[in-house]
């Protein structure tokens, strides 16, 4: 204040422009707790997200996967981005072509992870081959960001934050082996004649290159989620809350997605002569079984859709498909997976500067709610002790890690805000 007793419009200039940047977000550090939370939730629609498919009837496995797909990763996409983000339009015209040309094409990358993923099973049976691949897509998709950025000396190796982070992706690692080692227990109690049904041929070196091949593909969507980092910078300087700023990324990133799957099961459509079934209720012959197809099963999705599978009931032979309960019951499905990644991406946003760890969280959350709807569709009734125990012993472990990732987390957000109140300029008191 002057002598006067007038206020003076310059020593409030410091503060004016520390409040410009406070309001701006300067001051909102990240919130790893917050963080999980969300992970948590996108593990819960991801999950849950194939049990809408089972009340699907008579439809082949491509249509109903292609209604859902549509709403999955074109509709949804679009109508929350344009609803909660600023200038969605705007925001992809001036984003770099290079940014938009990897985020699309690590999409189509991952969706061609789901090609592979049906033999990885055939070769080394569901429960190993589904370890095997989703350690692969934990392991590449958490790891591989922090590597190619030059990131993971510095950050990960060089800090206490960034080894507890590693250590929470080497424990949701270890889950991911209890959760095999407990499918496999099962598939040691299941009789001969279903145990050949389980690995119709089994073969360790073919299923661990394909395996590899399809965790690898699969891990993809991480690499296009980071090569849409500049899209994201752009979404915030067009007004976007910083919670939302994933959702323009995800747009094309989804896109290159549907791009495989479209056409995949348009050919499956073609070759099964099943394309009349979107349009009429008319049954024309017999309709091919899920797992007679060659499906696209991306390494992510599986672990919902197989314990939905597993626990599906046949309907009895209907004379007509129920067009109307097929469309919303796919659209439900379609739109319960596009949230895993809606809350993939606000989750993201709180993990400050190891926000590579996202990944981890996301598999150990898919993980954790299978295993959970697998109990509830009584996937695990009747089976021995020794199997359940390895269950619960999963999910104790999956849990811990997403624990230790977000602790970690909120080590690295301790050590950033103490950075940024250092370089803060000091407001005078005089």
């Amino acid at each position: 204040m002057c002598p006067s007793g007038n206020f003076s419009a310059t020593p409030a200039r410091p503060f004016d422009s520390v409040s410009i940047r406070l309001l701006k977000g300067y001051s909102l550090g990240p919130n790893p707790l917050l963080g999980v939370i969300f992970h948590w939730l996108g593990g819960l629609a991801s999950g849950s997200f194939y049990v809408p498919f089972r009340r699907v009837k008579i439809w082949a496995w491509e249509t109903y996967w292609l209604v859902g797909g549509f709403f999955s990763w074109i509709i949804v996409p679009w109508i929350l981005a344009v609803w909660i983000t600023s200038d969605l339009v705007r925001v992809l015209q001036e984003a770099p072509g290079q940014s938009l040309f990897w985020a699309y094409v690590f999409g189509v990358l991952w969706g061609l992870g789901g090609l592979t993923f049906g033999l990885t099973m055939r070769y080394l049976g569901m429960s190993l081959g589904m370890a095997v691949a989703l350690g692969y897509t934990a392991a590449f998709g958490t790891l591989i960001p922090p590597i190619f950025r030059g990131q993971f000396a510095t950050q990960v190796l060089g800090t206490n934050s960034g080894l507890t982070i590693l250590a929470g992706v080497g424990i949701c690692l270890l889950g991911i082996v209890f959760a095999g080692a407990a499918g496999m227990s099962k598939e040691k109690e299941m009789s001969e004649v279903q145990k050949r049904a389980s690995i119709k041929e089994f073969n360790l070196k073919k299923g661990l290159m394909v395996a590899t091949f399809s965790g690898v593909m699969s891990a993809c969507f991480a690499y296009g989620l980071a090569a849409g980092d500049p899209i994201k910078a752009i979404a915030l300087r067009h007004g976007t809350p910083v919670l939302w700023q994933g959702l323009p990324v995800l747009v094309v990133v989804l896109l290159g997605g549907f791009t495989t799957n479209f056409v995949w099961c348009v050919i499956l459509n073609v070759r099964n002569r099943t394309g009349y079934q979107y349009f009429t209720s008319e049954v024309r012959g017999p309709v091919p079984a899920r797992e007679a197809e060659p499906i696209l099963e991306n390494v992510t999705d599986a672990p919902a859709e197989e314990m939905a599978e597993l626990g599906r009931t046949r309907a009895p032979g209907l004379s007509k498909a129920p067009m109307l309960a097929n469309y919303f019951f796919s659209a439900l499905a379609g739109t319960t997976w596009y949230f895993q990644f809606f809350f993939y991406s606000m989750g993201e946003t709180q993990m400050g500067r190891y926000k590579f760890s996202s990944w981890t969280l996301h598999m150990a959350s898919i993980m954790i709610f299978s295993t959970l709807w697998g109990i509830a569709l009584k996937e695990w009734k009747g089976t021995g002790p020794r199997t359940k125990s390895l269950v619960g012993l999963s999910l104790l472990v999956l849990v811990t890690s997403t624990i230790v990732v977000g602790y970690g987390n909120y080590l690295g957000a301790i050590a950033t805000s103490s950075a940024n109140r250092k370089t803060m300029p000091q407001i005078s008191t005089h």
